[in-house]
């Protein structure tokens, strides 16, 4: 007790107010590491923090004192619990706290830091040996981190933005040993995306910088997700996020509203797959994914479904539906109409033009011509040593186009085949080709007959003239980025005069493919809601007086009035405004708003009294657009109409051409001069012009 008393008055002498220096002294006053117990004489070297495992026991790193009495087991086992306790009350982050280093005393604090800042002796022999034998290195202790720097941190998102802005571009004497340090770190990532066979662009999403800002913000020492948290925890916490997003799109529903999306695909099992999305200003939600293999052959069952999804949105939200051109989808649009007077059913226009597409492919030479184009290709590409030889000829360039539809990938392969004209004819009379086992061949003969046909090429260059316009606007219904709706109109419109233009006027050539055209343009494609998004999109009104004029586009625009808009008073208020925008006054005869018609997005006009927008008399026709983009051309190269997410966009997998090997029926050689194949360009010195024709895809 004598012991005790006395270093406990040492204990409070020296200022330590740990009750563990009560029973246990230094072996010297200069080095705070080393104890002895004063119950067993046990001597530890691990700080007063060790000495206190010592007394309490059950510690990996410190033996049991055998010679210590209960209730000073039960004291240092208290005040530690107690320690233990303040520590997690003050762990506000633990992401940004070194968890070990609190409910410790100043001598514990420098206890695990010397514990932790190791001195090793490194000699040639591998041993730890003093002297000059061997060379010493010091890992010195980052700056720790405490609960206040989870206040002071700041937002990963943020200060990506700021690095983007140049706002913290600055030089600094570390600037060589940041770039040595980063090349190292790159090495790392991008090794983990080879093994992980990650897409490289993916570096290129917005999330992946503020994920590299975010772990630079922990520091040393982050340990990265486990298999769990990867699998669980966190997938939660993006749906509990993808659920607020989702209340957002429901509040822009409501206020400026909607245009359900219906895509159908068919997976490997042959299960007929439904996609629902939904459509605003704020972007495209996808909804749920239903199988509807049991329902998609009856209109009514159809029917059901689409309804079901108009009443899950809210009828007064949704201004149309969108779905394909299958008989059952427009069985059951015509019955939604019905039941529902205040929307629209719109068939997908992507689709309506792959069919128009397809109905030109009917025609008998056009169609004699895709059957060789697929003869062809068929017959090189199914003979390595052949497919080898065209690479050669053609530079590595491919006969094959994938496009997003199937009878569009026909097309565009005949672009294909044009561009390689003369390098095909080079190769099929080469000494490569006449050498080869293939030119003795009956099948050789023929494709090599195909290839030195003018007539082959000819129709290639008449097809291309054709189609060319038509798959364009195919590209433009079919994007990424926005909704066509108010480009739609003035793009058939163009594409039209495109392949007059290819012909010279001379209506004889063209006249049966405008007749396959307005076909499908009358029953399926044209709506009330396309022109009156065409009506109603400044860039196009404005420099076109006779649009006003137009009885068809005025009537569906009253029409869409009519039918979007219930209430009457409202009806006459969006009619008055409608005047505004026709005469160019109030707001859209402002300069700015003059300035800017061809590249603003249209509902982001404001009339005078800021009770009614521009955008509420688009959506109210239907020909709303998202926001988050302009109507800025990217290139001088690219379409006159951005590549958009459009919603009569469709992304359904349809089955290609399959490639045929086999011998054509019929005399192929045809003597009929050959027709200049620039001519389907038919450019006039005007790029908009070019951009429909130009079949080759970014």
């Amino acid at each position: 007790m004598d012991n005790e008393s006395e270093t406990q008055v040492d204990s409070s002498a020296s200022g330590r107010r740990d009750p563990g220096w009560k029973y246990g002294r230094l072996v010297n006053e200069k080095d705070l590491n080393t104890i002895i117990c004063i119950f067993c004489e046990k001597v530890t070297k691990g700080g007063i923090y060790r000495h206190k495992q010592h007394l309490v026991g059950g510690y990996r790193n410190a033996k049991k004192c055998r010679k210590c009495s209960k209730h000073v087991r039960e004291e240092m086992e208290e005040y530690m619990s107690s320690k233990k306790n303040q520590k997690e009350q003050m762990n506000m982050g633990s992401e940004y706290v070194n968890e070990d280093l609190f409910g410790l005393e100043d001598e514990d604090i420098g206890e695990e830091i010397n514990s932790r800042t190791n001195v090793t002796n490194i000699s040639s022999g591998g041993s730890n040996r003093g002297g000059s034998g061997g060379r010493t290195f010091s890992s010195k202790k980052p700056r720790q981190k405490g609960p206040m720097d989870h206040f002071f941190t700041p937002n990963a998102e943020m200060v990506v933005q700021n690095q983007r802005n140049g706002k913290m571009n600055q030089t600094t004497i570390n600037d060589a040993y940041k770039k040595e340090a980063r090349e190292r770190a790159c090495t790392l990532i991008t090794r983990w995306m080879y093994e992980a066979a990650i897409p490289f662009n993916a570096v290129t999403y917005p999330s992946f910088q503020p994920m590299i800002e975010a772990i630079g913000q922990y520091g040393v020492g982050m340990k990265g997700p486990t298999f769990h948290e990867v699998r669980v925890t966190n997938l939660k916490k993006e749906l509990a996020l993808t659920k607020d997003l989702m209340k957002d799109h429901m509040v822009e529903w409501g206020k400026n509203g909607c245009s359900i999306m219906s895509d159908g695909w068919t997976d490997r099992k042959e299960r007929t797959l439904v996609n629902f999305l939904v459509n605003c200003s704020k972007g495209t939600m996808f909804m749920q994914s239903i199988d509807a293999s049991s329902m998609i052959k009856t209109g009514e069952k159809m029917f059901e479904l689409l309804d079901k999804w108009v009443e899950q949105v809210g009828e007064e939200n949704v201004i149309q539906v969108i779905t394909d051109n299958h008989s059952s989808y427009v069985m059951a649009g015509r019955l939604l109409e019905l039941k529902r007077p205040h929307l629209y059913w719109t068939p997908c226009a992507a689709h309506c033009l792959d069919l128009m597409l397809e109905d030109i492919g009917k025609l008998p030479n056009i169609k004699r011509t895709l059957e060789r184009a697929i003869s062809l290709n068929g017959y090189i590409y199914n003979r390595s040593g052949l497919l080898n030889m065209m690479r050669r000829f053609t530079g590595q360039r491919e006969l094959l186009r994938p496009a997003k539809t199937r009878f569009a990938t026909a097309f565009i392969t005949l672009s294909r085949l044009h561009e390689q004209k003369n390098n095909l004819r080079k190769m099929f009379t080469s000494s490569d080709w006449l050498d080869s086992k293939w030119a003795k061949e009956q099948k050789g003969k023929t494709i090599a007959n195909i290839v030195l046909m003018p007539s082959f090429w000819n129709t290639i260059v008449f097809c291309l003239k054709v189609s060319g316009p038509l798959v364009r606007v195919l590209r433009l219904v079919d994007g990424e980025k926005k909704a066509p709706m108010g480009y739609i109109y003035e793009a058939m419109n163009r594409a039209k005069d495109a392949i007059v233009r290819s012909f010279n006027g001379n209506e004889e050539k063209y006249k049966e493919i405008f007749n396959i055209i307005d076909k499908r343009w009358e029953i399926q494609l044209h709506r009330p809601l396309h022109a009156a998004g065409y009506f109603l999109n400044p860039e196009f009104f404005y420099d076109k007086p006779e649009i006003e004029h137009d009885a068809d586009i005025m009537s569906d625009l009253y029409k869409c009035i009519l039918r979007l808009t219930r209430d009457p008073a409202k009806q006459e208020k969006v009619v008055a405004k409608v005047s505004l925008f026709t005469n160019a006054q109030g707001l859209f005869g402002n300069e700015l708003a003059v300035r800017t018609r061809k590249t603003r997005a249209p509902g982001d006009f404001v009339f005078d009294d800021d009770n009614l927008t521009w955008g509420d008399v688009a959506r109210a026709a239907g020909a709303e657009e998202a926001r988050f983009d302009t109507r800025a051309r990217a290139r001088a190269s690219s379409s006159i109409i951005p590549p958009t997410r459009g919603i009569a966009s469709s992304s359904r997998t349809l089955p290609s051409y399959s490639l045929i090997d086999e011998d054509e029926d019929g005399d192929m050689v045809d003597s009929a001069d050959e027709e200049d194949g620039e001519g389907y360009k038919c450019g006039d010195g005007n790029d908009d012009d070019d951009d429909f024709v130009d079949l080759e895809e970014e």
